[in-house]
């Protein structure tokens, strides 16, 4: 079975289309979000953006959950925005694929500012897009533009996986 990291930016739709792809592959799924230490998720409520120091622990512990379900799959969302962070997760479950749901800026900074009771704040999403570095031809996986309609996404992916 198929372990995949839905990721991209703040508002990109990671949990969203998580959600449904892992009930359409019927496997486990965990929104990186809930592995945040209380220190991290104050620190984004403030509009600080982590470190490479905060995140470092949040990736071992995603990439725990990980190797726990190799051999059965799950679905992960992460922004995994750095190359070094996907190398991380890599690590922890070679065969992991990565679903990059990439888009518009300022569609991600309208779907923020919609939120309610999130701690990422819209102030945050121009940090995460500096940051990114989109997947590279060695690494397994797909990009999809988030604008699409959510089953839309699903579909082409489960027929890719």
């Amino acid at each position: 079975m198929t372990l995949v990291v839905v990721m991209g930016v703040t508002g990109s739709g990671k949990s969203t289309v998580g959600k449904l792809l892992a009930q359409r592959m019927g496997v486990p799924f965990a929104d990186a979000d809930d592995f945040h230490s209380p220190e991290s998720v104050a620190k984004m409520r403030a509009g600080v953006p982590l470190d490479d120091a905060d995140r470092l622990p949040w990736l071992r512990t995603i990439g725990s959950w990980l190797a726990e379900h190799e051999g059965a799959g799950a679905v992960v969302t992460c922004s995994a925005l750095k190359r070094v962070y996907r190398d991380m997760l890599r690590h922890a479950t070679p065969d992991v694929t990565f679903l990059h749901l990439d888009g518009d800026k300022d569609v991600a900074r309208q779907r923020v500012a919609g939120r309610a009771g999130h701690f990422m704040p819209e102030s945050l999403v121009d940090s995460q897009y500096a940051a990114l570095e989109p997947l590279q031809e060695d690494e397994r996986g797909v990009v999809v533009d988030f604008a699409r309609p959510v089953p839309d996404i699903v579909d082409e992916v489960v027929s890719k996986f």
